[in-house]
This record gives C-alpha cells, structure tokens and sequence, in this order.
C-alpha cells in the first residue's frame, strides 16, 4: 500500500510542488534571500504560514485516503470509499488547495512571479479539470452520498465550519458495489 502512496506522490505533488519549482528557480535564477524591506519580509513570512498550512492539508487529506478510503491521490488509483472526515468536512480537495497553498507559499517566500505564475496556472488548470473531469467521476461512482456532499462542502475554498452531515463511509461504500 505505502509503496502505491509513494509512487503517486512522486508523480503528482512532488513534480508540482518540489520538480517544477525547483526548475523555475533555476530557469529564472531565483534563490532565497530574506528580503532587506519590511514588506517583503512580511510577504515571505505570510509565504512560509501559506507552506505550513499547505503542508498541513496535505498531509492530513492523504492520510484519510489511505486509512478510510483505501486508495491513493492519483487518479489511477483512487479511494475505494467516499472521504468526508477530517479536513474533507471544510473543502471537498483538501490536498490540491493544499498543493496550491504550498505554491504561493513557495511564490511569497521566494519573492518570484515565475513561482506566483507556477501558482496561478495550476489553480487555473484545477479548476477546469475539476468540475469537467474528477466531479462527475465522483457523482458516478459514489451516486448520491457524492451529490449530498457535494451540495454542503466548496471545492477549494474552505468552510469556515465543518459540514456533520452527510455519507458515512459504509453508505459510500454499498453504493459502489
């Protein structure tokens, strides 16, 4: 199980957020420097709150797909069981507005628009693929516990309270059979 986890990490965030930076800073010869004015540091401080909480995100959606919903992030791969605990109950895609949190986290910290472009397009490309793509797989596949959950929870944006209501895991599951 771990080594599947590991092998879609690798492709998917890990090329978003470590792989594709990485290049840019090269590309565009960026490299961290604590900023000598006031308000750069201040944007590389809110840069480094943005990381933390990305990383945060992520974590903890990743984890949830793999204990409760018996899958991975990739596509290829994805949970068996429907997820709506932990972070699930704030944002229907804790682990891409992780993701994007983690890129403008890296845009601030590094004060780089090549990164704060990175940034953008990512979120611009989610959010087509999104709702055209992942969404009506999931309404297919999990029927109307998706659809339920769907209606209470945003997609990336979080709720400022967590939805209780909804599909238990057990429903999700006897829908897919």
């Amino acid at each position: 199980m771990w080594a599947r986890h590991l092998v879609a990490i690798a492709v998917l965030p890990f090329t978003v957020a470590v792989a594709v930076p990485i290049w840019l800073a090269r590309r565009f010869g960026t490299a961290f420097a604590p900023s000598a004015s006031l308000a750069g540091l201040a944007v590389q401080l809110a840069g480094l709150a943005l990381l933390a909480v990305g990383l945060a995100f992520f974590d903890a959606s990743l984890r949830r797909f793999a204990g409760e919903g018996g899958g991975t992030l990739a596509p290829w791969d994805p949970p068996r069981r429907l997820v709506v605990r932990g972070p699930y109950r704030y944002v229907r895609n804790p682990m891409i507005s992780g993701v994007v949190l983690v890129l403008f986290g890296e845009a601030a910290l590094l004060l780089s628009l090549p990164h704060l472009a990175w940034a953008a397009f990512f979120l611009g490309l989610n959010a087509l693929y999104i709702p055209l793509v992942e969404e009506p797989a999931l309404a297919r596949r999990f029927g109307a516990s998706y659809r339920e959950y769907r209606a209470h929870v945003p997609r990336v944006i979080p709720r400022l309270r967590p939805w209780n209501g909804g599909a238990s895991p057990a429903r999700a599951q006897e829908e897919t059979r």
